[in-house]
């Protein structure tokens, strides 16, 4: 099983994360952090990186639910989705939640979990 969904898009790079800040809307997310990873490395360490986005995207009813369950899921959140330019071109990605959480051994999450995953499988599937 793969830790992420990824698709490479026919967009701009802006256009990309307008689309996906969109998408997340459209399914109850909310975008709580915008990382420009390319304007961080290049202003903490003189690094040139291509365009890279980090959106750390939550659902607030989902996450209360995951909180309620699991005291600790906290390190675990929010959910991070990418657009990044890499060969010529943009992608989307975003992390699979049910890949990244079998480590924790707690069966009230299963069927959120899904329900998170299949959430942010569509966003990426839909831009």
């Amino acid at each position: 099983m793969s830790y992420y969904f990824a698709k490479a898009v026919n967009l701009s790079f802006d256009a990309a994360i307008e689309r996906v800040t969109a998408e997340l809307k459209a399914r109850g997310f909310g975008v709580l952090t915008r990382i420009d990873v390319q304007a961080t490395l290049r202003e903490k360490i003189g690094a040139d990186f291509r365009p890279y986005t980090i959106l750390g995207a939550c659902n607030p009813k989902l996450a209360h639910e995951a909180l309620q369950a699991e005291s600790r899921i906290g390190t675990m959140l929010p959910c991070n989705v990418i657009v990044q330019e890499i060969g010529g071109k943009v992608e989307v990605a975003a992390v699979n939640p049910v890949a990244s959480m079998q480590a924790i051994e707690n069966a009230a999450l299963a069927t959120l979990t899904t329900k998170v995953s299949d959430a942010l499988k569509a966003v990426v599937e839909a831009v």
